[in-house]
């Protein structure tokens, strides 16, 4: 690709899978649209972008990130190009095994940018290449080695490739459509396979420690709808002494009189909190009444902004997670 029009490369609007019933639709026998499969990765999506000698590493939701992770800048710019925009996402291993927790507080044995897809070359605008295109020439960028690993399409019949995603400790897959650009948002043209429930949600309150436990007994958390935080359920477990003193610093700074949510809460003795943590949870399910059925705490996601937290379909199709995820580069 010959030089475009000078200009200085910036990270862009990413682009974001939607769930749910559209996952049934892509593992249906005999789908009449193509589909590229790539793992569905846990960590912090983010944007590398490139302006000569140097490398900027964004969230999704605009946060510097190269301080944090030295070495995966260090390696960017050894990339045989003067600028570029590349989107992908920083991955913590934990004895073999994607562990979102373990990269949040620093624990990861090793940390690695899982690049899927390229933004910017040369000065030119490649979002509105077909997807392909945009994979081949990310190909011939990207020379995988250290902390860099280059994402490429998985090869195999949908649903036992989404089987061995979920032994190999994965969230599931993330299927693309054939031929199509880059957009911004969310949108049909990616689509999330999940091994099972999970999704960020917006912590608004807390209750106080019972027993051992130190710090807090729950979080309370909820999503948006519309401009309503609505109360999803109490999450006390999944937490360990590290996590619990990174939470109790940062909730007694966000402490309020009134509760965040639009409606009542359940129980008493409740602290609240200024709504602007996001946590990611795993779950069994949705009760009837809208609640989370057996919750555990993750990690907290400052990638994603607390207003873009909904509610997301939980429908786990993989067969749920077992196993490791040794030999998950390969």
């Amino acid at each position: 690709m010959a030089p475009g029009p000078p200009g200085a490369a910036r990270p862009m609007s990413p682009m974001l899978a939607v769930g749910g019933r559209a996952g049934e639709a892509v593992l249906r026998p005999g789908a009449p649209v193509s589909w590229l499969f790539e793992p569905k990765l846990d960590g912090l999506r983010c944007q590398a972008v490139r302006n000569g000698g140097r490398v900027e590493l964004f969230s999704r939701n605009g946060l510097l990130l190269g301080p944090r992770f030295p070495a995966l800048v260090e390696a960017l710019v050894a990339v045989a190009a003067p600028d570029f925009v590349l989107d992908g996402e920083v991955v913590g291993l934990k004895a073999g095994r994607p562990d979102f927790g373990a990269l949040q507080r620093g624990e990861a044995d090793e940390v690695a940018y899982w690049v899927f897809d390229l933004l910017q070359l040369l000065g030119r605008d490649t979002r509105p290449l077909p997807l392909e295109d945009r994979k081949a020439l990310l190909a011939q960028l990207i020379e995988p080695h250290g902390p860099l690993v280059l994402v490429k399409p998985l090869v195999g019949e949908p649903r036992a490739l989404l089987q061995a995603s979920c032994r190999e400790g994965w969230e599931g897959l993330v299927a693309k459509r054939t031929g199509s650009a880059y957009r911004g948002g969310r949108s049909g043209d990616w689509v999330k396979l999940k091994c099972s429930c999970r999704q960020e949600l917006v912590v608004g309150g807390f209750t106080r420690p019972r027993g051992s436990r130190a710090v807090l007994g729950a979080l309370l958390v909820g999503y948006y709808r519309s401009s309503c935080l609505e109360y999803a359920g109490r999450v006390g477990s999944g937490f360990d002494g590290a996590a619990l003193a990174d939470l109790g610093r940062r909730l007694a700074a966000l402490e309020r009189p009134t509760s965040p949510f639009a409606g009542p809460v359940p129980g008493t003795g409740a602290l609240w909190v200024e709504p602007v943590l996001v946590a990611e949870v795993a779950f069994s399910n949705w009760t009837e009444e809208g609640r989370l059925r057996h919750p555990s705490f993750l990690g907290l996601r400052p990638d994603k902004p607390a207003r873009q937290v909904v509610r997301e379909e939980c429908l786990p199709l993989g067969g749920g997670r077992r196993g490791g995820a040794r030999g998950a580069r390969a």
